[in-house]
């Protein structure tokens, strides 16, 4: 290792809801509904290595941003949250397009499971992708990683959220997807309230049909009236 250079190790992968970018929250904590998990590869699936963390309630997770072209960063980046048409730092930001595509996420620790060989945990509030690589695990310490009265800068407060609805035809179809998946319903609100169109489009109607694959579903919606109506849920072929 040299100080211009570093090897990092692939510890685990994430399985997650989010079969795409588009639509994971834009920040962890978000979206409650479902649980996400961490599968540890080997060596680190011995479960030595997790011993003690079930004293945790939550955990830092530090991932790659895999899906992203390494080359495509640059110095000041257009957060969302200011709209999509003011720049700054990319420092000072939480932009996955970055020098080094390495990101951060405190998520809460649900369980804790040892089968067949396999060591995962499982994990509430996950804003990554489906096989996100992870590539180290630390504990929440709340006396020193909460801050109360700490400057959030232009993200003070959560994003305020949208609201969704379901078009009345798929009554019958939701009934039958929450008895495969308890806390389906919920989860599709929770994610596309969050409205993840670009933001130059947020806060507007919007007669665009947008589709996003969460679990094994294709999820499509339009904003009628500042209000996300889920148009239809069909299976992923």
């Amino acid at each position: 290792m040299t100080v211009s250079s570093i090897t990092v190790e692939t510890i685990g992968v994430i399985h997650s809801p989010y079969k795409e970018k588009f639509a994971v929250p834009r920040q962890p904590g978000l979206v409650t509904a479902l649980t996400s998990r961490l599968e540890f590869l080997p060596p680190y699936n011995d479960p030595h290595c997790i011993r003690g963390i079930e004293d945790f309630s939550h955990l830092w997770l530090m991932f790659v941003f895999n899906q992203n072209d390494t080359d495509d960063w640059h110095p000041t980046v257009r957060p969302p949250r200011l709209g999509g048409n003011q720049r700054v730092g990319v420092f000072a930001s939480r932009s996955p397009f970055r020098p080094n595509p390495i990101g951060l996420s405190v998520v809460q620790l649900i369980g804790i499971h040892h089968e067949h060989g396999k060591l995962w945990l499982e994990l509430g509030g996950v804003d990554l992708v489906d096989q996100t690589p992870i590539i180290d695990v630390k504990p929440y310490v709340p006396f020193v990683d909460s801050i109360p009265d700490a400057n959030g800068g232009f993200a003070p407060e959560p994003p305020v959220t949208m609201a969704v609805q379901f078009d009345e035809q798929l009554f019958p179809r939701l009934h039958e997807l929450e008895m495969k998946n308890p806390g389906l319903t919920l989860f599709i609100e929770q994610v596309i309230g969050q409205d993840p169109r670009p933001a130059y489009r947020q806060q507007t109607d919007d007669a665009k049909m947008y589709g996003v694959r969460l679990l094994t579903y294709n999820v499509n919606w339009q904003v009628r009236n500042n209000t996300a109506v889920i148009c239809s849920i069909t299976d992923i072929e």
